[in-house]
């Protein structure tokens, strides 16, 4: 069965869906829920995921066969600055496991280290 544009978008719905259910249960927090779109100033499909220092962050979910890992930063990125985040990663779908534990995050280091010390590194060229 060949994927329709229709079909993506609503296995992409269902995947930001069990994400943001996934992540609220598991942090405890009932303010995390799947965004409303917004256009071109996107702010990533889930809202109200917060880092230990209490930042935003923004997460961009994939649910392709195609991984395009340097794609998804920039659009992480773009939407982080859009949302005046603290960091932006993009959770992607594990084909073949349900289980929205075991899916994917992929992150820049230096969001990594955002995360970790609660304040953005200073870039380095």
């Amino acid at each position: 069965m060949t994927r329709t544009r229709a079909s993506a978008k609503d296995a992409g719905t269902r995947f930001e869906t069990a994400v943001a259910r996934y992540l609220a249960t598991a942090l405890d927090d009932d303010r995390i829920e799947r965004r409303a779109r917004s256009g071109g100033r996107d702010r990533g499909d889930i809202a109200g995921v917060r880092a230990p220092g209490g930042d935003r962050v923004v997460i961009e979910c994939k649910n392709t066969s195609r991984i395009n890992l340097a794609g998804w930063a920039a659009e992480a990125e773009v939407e982080r600055g859009n949302d005046d985040a603290l960091i932006g990663l993009t959770v992607h779908k594990r084909h073949g496991v349900g289980d929205p534990a075991r899916q994917w995050v992929t992150m820049t280091l230096a969001d990594f280290a955002a995360l970790l010390t609660g304040t953005r590194p200073p870039e380095v060229e």
